[in-house]
């Protein structure tokens, strides 16, 4: 009897779900095109996202930094990822997982060969999205050639991508710093920013070219910089509302723990939690995934569909 009031039950129920409409059921059939990463559209709770990658920083040497007033400033208005780690050392290779999720360099910063594999480019391209490199100091306009100093290529992976470096109209794609500006105040900041200072600016170098000066010299410079450069982005409430700056360090001074060491990545933005510090062990494959997730793209390179998701620095 038990079994039979059941089965009435079941059927009941279906009929009325089907009189009104559907099956409350929402199944996505999209495809992967990126290696691990799960398939199909996701909602997009951004329009834009802006990486920052400056340079060579122990976390504990910048977080708290009386040289870095701006930055720290950032990290207590809005959200720090704690436990975040680089991939490797040296630079190329957390380079290119930020952009590929992935290593294919060997480790050499002087790496003389380009990368046919997945990309954020593609993916971002694959979905009709946007994307621009401003790269400071770079030579010109669409340039993929290699180090001009202060500009170095092995910050800038993009120009190590096939199908960037066969095609004009993706080359055109990597511009000056200068632009961010522009593009950002007349509306047409892409989908995708990709940001590099130059080897004065970043915490790399001294900024006077000096072979050699105090660690404060390096983080005043590359805090000044952030403040010069992101300040007026950061203060435009309509812009910051559907967009998150994500500031980051490609790997540590000293410290080797999970391949690149301890690293401070604020996030910034209008949907950005306030006040906020993870303790969620992150490394670069998941800076990926937040990238493209966060702005509707469900196809990832590499390994970033299988790492930890970023998405608990949103409201």
């Amino acid at each position: 009897m038990k079994s039979r009031c059941s089965a009435l039950g079941l059927a009941l129920f279906l009929f009325l779900l089907t009189a009104c409409g559907g099956t409350g059921v929402s199944v996505s059939t999209g495809g992967n095109n990126g290696g691990t990463g799960g398939g199909g559209a996701t909602s997009a709770a951004l329009q834009h996202v802006v990486v920052v990658v400056l340079e060579n920083q122990n976390y504990s040497d910048v977080i708290g930094s009386a040289s870095m007033p701006y930055l720290n400033s950032l990290a207590s208005q809005y959200s720090l990822a704690t436990q975040f780690y680089a991939n490797t050392h040296p630079s190329i290779g957390n380079y290119f997982e930020m952009t590929t999720a992935q290593n294919p360099t060997g480790n050499i910063d002087a790496w003389p060969l380009t990368f046919a594999g997945d990309n954020i480019a593609r993916e971002l391209t694959a979905q009709s999205k946007t994307w621009k490199v401003y790269a400071q100091s770079i030579p010109s306009v669409g340039y993929t050639g290699d180090d001009v100093y202060p500009y170095v290529k092995h910050h800038n992976p993009f120009a190590y991508f096939d199908e960037i470096i066969n095609s004009a109209t993706q080359k055109a794609n990597i511009v000056g710093i200068g632009q961010l500006s522009t593009d950002a105040g007349s509306g047409s900041l892409p989908t995708y920013s990709f940001v590099v200072p130059d080897d004065l600016h970043n915490g790399h170098d001294c900024p006077n070219g000096a072979s050699s000066c105090p660690l404060s010299d390096r983080l005043s410079a590359a805090d000044a910089w952030l403040n010069s450069n992101l300040s007026g982005l950061i203060g435009n409430t309509s812009l910051m509302s559907n967009t998150v700056i994500v500031i980051t360090f490609d790997e540590s001074a000293t410290d080797n723990t999970m391949g690149g060491g301890r690293v401070p990545v604020i996030l910034v933005g209008g949907k950005v939690k306030t006040g906020f510090q993870s303790t969620t062990t992150y490394q670069f494959p998941s800076l990926l995934r937040f990238s493209l997730e966060s702005v509707g793209v469900a196809s990832y390179p590499g390994t970033a569909g299988t790492a930890p998701s970023m998405n608990e620095f949103l409201k």
